[in-house]
């Protein structure tokens, strides 16, 4: 008999950093024998991007008989269980929670940040998680668990366990900075950094990860090249043959740990701020300063690789904790 595991996230978007994670969650989980099922926007596209099953997320009859079909609900990764965005949004992943567990299936909430969230979303979140294993990306959201009386375990982004395509020559010289498009006030300072590290002979790239929203962003800061993708392999590869990475894109920066490629994080959202901090690498405040991030990006200050290669086991052990 087929032993499904259904995921819920973010999955199906066109956000390149969600399509990393839901890459590396169907190779593992296909890697322990079983069959993943993405609840997706798109399931066609899901199911042929990454050889996996996959049922339209919106859509209940699709969505209850996915979850009935399965033994087990993985719930993330991503930056799922917040209200930050919309209440709409947590109700959603909080509802497919309650609906896996009404049908007697694991549910474990796995690698996600949690939070921010408003006293009544942390109630909302309190009484939906209570019994359930949780593992988190993050130590601060450890904290945030701790805080509504929850108890988490530390994992960490699946994304970390994607390898680029072997064999690919890293140039020094080269510094990615990928955007985002709604955090607008970023924009203007790393204009400014990409002036000043291509007069210091610098190549610049700029990444958009989600080409709907990023693309003009990207094409505003300057750089010698703009990249536009959806594909998180082609995203892994652009940073694993660059030197530095400038992100404002969680995943940007996850990507660049993933490839061993130094990196500054630009936190719009404490996610950033906390994958930043838990790998030993500099973070910097909307709007960022730019003449630290250029000093960085000349500099290719290091994170702690160490931290990161104990954050790489996590992530790895998780799917053995989630699925055993």
């Amino acid at each position: 008999m087929t032993r499904r595991v259904a995921v819920s996230g973010y999955y199906g978007f066109g956000n390149t950093g969600d399509e990393a994670i839901a890459l590396a969650i169907t190779r593992e989980i296909r890697k322990r024998g079983m069959t993943p099922l993405l609840l997706s926007n798109t399931p066609q596209e899901s199911a042929q991007a990454f050889g996996s099953e996959a049922a339209a997320r919106m859509k209940p009859g699709p969505l209850l008989a996915a979850v009935a079909r399965s033994s087990v609900l993985l719930s993330g990764g991503g930056g799922l269980l917040q209200d930050k965005t919309s209440a709409r949004t947590l109700s959603y992943y909080l509802g497919v929670i309650r609906l896996a567990r009404f049908l007697g299936k694991r549910v474990v909430i796995f690698n996600q940040s949690v939070g921010p969230l408003s006293p009544e979303g942390g109630r909302k979140v309190a009484a939906a998680l209570t019994g359930l294993r949780i593992i988190v990306r993050d130590a601060g959201s450890l904290e945030t668990l701790e805080g509504l009386g929850l108890k988490g375990e530390l994992g960490g982004d699946p994304a970390l366990l994607l390898t680029p395509t072997p064999e690919l020559t890293r140039d020094l010289r080269s510094v990615i900075i990928a955007p985002r498009g709604d955090v607008t006030e970023a924009l203007e300072p790393l204009r400014d950094v990409t002036l000043q590290l291509r007069r210091a002979g610098r190549h610049v790239t700029a990444l958009s990860f989600m080409p709907d929203h990023d693309d003009v962003a990207a094409h505003a800061l300057g750089a010698n090249v703009v990249v536009s993708t959806r594909d998180p392999q082609t995203a892994l590869d652009a940073i694993a043959r660059s030197g530095y990475v400038i992100g404002v894109r969680l995943h940007a920066v996850i990507l660049a740990a993933a490839a061993g490629t130094p990196f500054s994080g630009v936190a719009y959202d404490p996610k950033v701020r906390g994958f930043c901090t838990d790998a030993g690498a500099p973070s910097h405040p909307v709007p960022p300063p730019a003449a630290a991030l250029v000093d960085e990006a000349l500099r290719r200050v290091t994170p702690d690789w160490n931290a990161l290669e104990d954050m790489k086991l996590r992530a790895a052990h998780s799917f053995s904790q989630a699925l055993s």
